[in-house]
């Protein structure tokens, strides 16, 4: 059975690059998990929801209080939303656009590190195609070279080894594409919450 030095001996350079590829999705997945973690994607909304439902019952300083010690995005953003809300120097559009800005930054926070992994779930295929077919023209190469002595053992070994790139490329592109939809599915979740939480803020509550 071949092992995978030998695998990554035969493959060449392209095997190389889908392997550095693999390490990478794995650091971005790792981080992107850790990276979500301290921004509460899981976590604070109790919290905020609890905020929300002082600031309603016209008890801001309770609010802010609970929502001052916070991390999380949905905690962040309510807390600056309550802020602009209740700053007599802004008027309520004012209030809505530093909101809106502030909201933007922490989106960009929730998505941040997922175009790397767009991009690998887009090349990691293209370069398993690649190998595929540099390694099916030295196959043929060889064929062409030992003419009426060749042997079909061999052109089946080349043309497996071709092959094993594209295995390869689709073996990182898979889980990094899954793992990319599921990051985007929190982001939206948090994104629509968010929205929830400032209409909620702006439209009813302790603004005095």
């Amino acid at each position: 059975m071949t092992d995978l030095p030998d695998l990554l001996t035969r493959g060449g350079p392209v095997v190389w690059a889908i392997g550095l590829l693999s390490v990478i999705t794995l650091a971005l997945i790792l981080w992107k998990l850790f990276r979500l973690s301290t921004l509460g994607a899981w976590s604070g909304g109790r919290v905020t929801a609890q905020a929300i439902t002082d600031w309603q019952s016209g008890n801001p300083e309770g609010a802010l209080s609970r929502l001052a010690p916070r991390r999380s995005v949905r905690a962040r953003l309510a807390h600056a939303a309550m802020s602009a809300r209740r700053d007599a120097t802004l008027t309520p559009e004012a209030a809505r656009e530093d909101t809106t800005r502030i909201a933007r930054a922490l989106l960009a926070e929730l998505r941040g590190g997922l175009r790397p992994l767009d991009l690998i779930v887009t090349i990691a295929p293209l370069l398993g195609l690649l190998g595929t077919v540099l390694g099916m023209i030295a196959a043929f190469q060889a064929l062409q070279e030992a003419g009426a002595q060749a042997d079909p053992a061999t052109l089946a070994g080349g043309i497996w080894e071709a092959l094993l790139t594209t295995a390869m490329g689709m073996a990182v592109a898979i889980p990094a594409s899954m793992a990319l939809t599921w990051f985007d599915s929190i982001a939206d979740r948090l994104q629509a919450e968010m929205e929830d939480d400032a209409t909620r803020i702006f439209t009813r509550g302790g603004a005095g």
